[in-house]
């Protein structure tokens, strides 16, 4: 019988779940691309159809789900609204309240924060890479404009900025995923932003003198 699309749709999507599913349970370099099949109930012949091999499919699994750089990039920084420290911290604070709330985000998240980029997947971790110099750039930018617009301290560079926030998101969600999720992400992630952004901001005093 002749494959429609909507089946090989369909089987991707099995694959796919199946990969996510084993690769959580026993990492990446840990897995064969027989247990996915196994586990998603095709033959291996039909995972090779889809994907070329288990560094195709994990691209593929990466590409599935937005990550936070993704989200972010998203959003509303390149727009001409004024407060734009404020959209950053609410595209920061509102990223980590849906990490809180997904559970195919987690897991999957999980699988890179413990996989082995070793020659095998050195094309996922270039195509980490190149997603993150893009997402610094947009937030270099929003960070600039808030320095030209007198928000941002001057004891702040934008890059500095940047890298504080980054650090401090990866932080949060790699402990709370790794570790046992020992604390409320979403209400004690907004807290720490709003701290954080607290020292970014100008006060209101110095903007006046300005």
């Amino acid at each position: 019988m002749r494959r429609t699309k909507a089946d090989a749709a369909e089987t991707r999507k099995k694959i796919l779940s199946a990969a996510e599913r084993v690769f959580y349970k026993k990492g990446v370099s840990g897995t064969t691309l027989d247990e996915v099949a196994s586990e998603a109930g095709v033959t291996r012949g039909a995972i090779y159809w889809h994907f070329a091999n288990k560094t195709d499919l994990f691209l593929a699994l990466y590409d599935a789900v937005p990550l936070p750089q993704e989200d972010m990039i998203a959003r509303e920084i390149e727009t001409e609204a004024f407060d734009t420290l404020a959209i950053v911290e609410t595209a920061t604070g509102e990223w980590l309240e849906t990490l809180a709330m997904d559970e195919q985000r987690q897991r999957i998240l999980a699988i890179m924060l413990r996989c082995d980029y070793d020659s095998e997947m050195a094309a996922v971790l270039d195509r980490k890479k190149e997603m993150e110099e893009r997402h610094t750039a947009m937030l270099e930018l929003a960070f600039s404009r808030a320095l030209e617009r007198g928000q941002l301290r001057e004891n702040w560079t934008p890059a500095a900025a940047v890298r504080a926030l980054r650090w401090m998101v990866i932080g949060l969600f790699t402990e709370w995923l790794l570790f046992g999720r020992r604390f409320d992400l979403a209400a004690e992630g907004r807290d720490a932003l709003r701290r954080l952004f607290e020292s970014f901001r100008q006060t209101l005093s110095a903007q006046s003198a300005a």
